[in-house]
């Protein structure tokens, strides 16, 4: 009777096994970080901390000397969370991850080598499509930054730089009022009996609303500017009634540009490019020594006096007003953004490493599903198919297909 009940002890048991082995997938990743070559990118996508997690995971890191100088992290704080640093790049792209910001170079893809994984920006608008195809050649497996999104649906990377950009703007107008930089003498905000800054926000989306917040908390005087009634009310329920908000109609638009002291343009493109909604005349006619940033230079700008400037001269003067017009505000404040970042993409390589890879990542995961482009060198984005005249895989089929 003993003998009996062992074997069917044993019986129930085996199951169980063999369902905790199906579900244990992990295996050990080999992540490589190269160093930015892209002009004035000073952001790093992991700091020492999140390389120490990985290392404690079992993952190998391997990260090219001086890569996070620019953030501020230097060699040894990451040689001391367990990272290999070499001075090689060559030695970074054996990699089987290979994990930076900007996208890679011409220079840097021939290094990379076939079927690797790579999570870095997209940037379609610069894209080239020798770039792309080679990468095809190459059936490399990546991930665009800009895509990627959260459990609730939301561009987390997209998001997380808009609130550093919105909050950072309000910060370098504050400074091109000031006298240290030729401005006007004025403290942005006010004080007690002397009349608040006069701020114009154009574009009710995220970097609107973190300039605004930041403009409020300060103390100035705040008026958001733009098309859809949902943004605007999303807003004022965000912020509260502290801030004016109006549908953008040219004669407001133009009584509020010409009397304020700073205007910040953050309206995103919908079709590539972003409108131009301040027109040269417009801006002929504001104040002297008022500030103008740009943050939509990028997609092109929204004012007809903007031009692309950088983080070494970052302003121009035209009618005596100042242009601030620089496209990556973001690596102004490099280290805060990189801690943004590495909040995003830390857990996204423990899930790769702890599900078995990047395959059952993406078909588990939707908002790093919608985030890939390029599966084993199929191209599964539609706009760049359409954009480059090259056929779209479907992407939950190749998973499927790959399972």
């Amino acid at each position: 009777m003993s003998e009996l009940s062992d074997i069917a002890r044993q019986a129930m048991m085996q199951p169980q096994e063999a369902m905790l082995e199906t579900k244990t997938r992990k295996n050990s990743l080999y992540i490589g970080i190269p160093k930015e070559t892209s002009f004035q990118e000073n952001r790093i996508p992991l700091t020492p901390l999140s390389v120490a997690l990985l290392v404690q995971h079992g993952h190998e890191v391997v990260i090219e000397s001086g890569a996070g100088v620019a953030a501020n992290f230097l060699d040894h704080h990451y040689s001391e969370q367990g990272a290999r640093v070499v001075y090689d790049k060559h030695e970074v792209y054996r990699a089987d991850i290979i994990i930076k910001i900007a996208p890679p170079t011409a220079d840097e893809l021939k290094m990379m080598k076939n079927n690797q994984v790579l999570l870095s920006m997209l940037q379609v608008s610069t894209l080239k499509p020798e770039c792309l195809h080679e990468m095809m050649r190459k059936k490399i497996t990546a991930l665009s930054f800009e895509y990627l999104r959260d459990e609730g649906g939301i561009l987390t990377v997209v998001r997380a730089m808009s609130e550093i950009v919105g909050a950072t703007s309000i910060l370098i107008a504050a400074e091109y009022l000031s006298n240290v930089f030729e401005g006007k003498g004025l403290m942005l905000g006010g004080v007690t009996g002397v009349p608040p800054t006069e701020i114009v926000i154009l574009g009710a989306g995220t970097v609107g609303e973190y300039a605004a917040r930041t403009a409020i908390a300060l103390g100035a005087e705040v008026k958001v500017f733009d098309s859809s009634i949902y943004r605007l009310r999303r807003l004022q329920n965000n912020i509260g009634s502290r801030v004016f908000t109006s549908v953008i109609q040219p004669i407001v638009l133009h009584k509020a540009v010409t009397t304020c002291d700073v205007v910040i343009g953050a309206i995103r493109a919908t079709n590539g490019r972003s409108p131009c909604i301040v027109s040269e005349e417009t801006v002929a006619k504001m104040k002297p020594n008022s500030v103008i940033i740009d943050v939509s230079i990028d997609q092109g700008g929204c004012f007809g006096t903007s031009k692309v400037t950088n983080h070494t001269q970052p302003v121009f003067r035209k009618y005596d007003v100042i242009h601030y017009c620089v496209p990556n505000i973001a690596s102004r404040v490099s280290r805060t953004a990189t801690y943004a970042l590495t909040n995003i993409f830390t857990p996204i390589l423990l899930d790769i490493g702890e599900m078995g890879g990047i395959m059952n990542v993406i078909w588990e995961k939707p908002g790093v599903r919608n985030a890939i482009y390029l599966y084993q060198g199929q191209l599964t984005n539609k706009d760049l198919g359409e954009r480059f005249n090259i056929q779209v895989k479907d992407l939950d089929l190749l998973v499927v297909s790959h399972r």
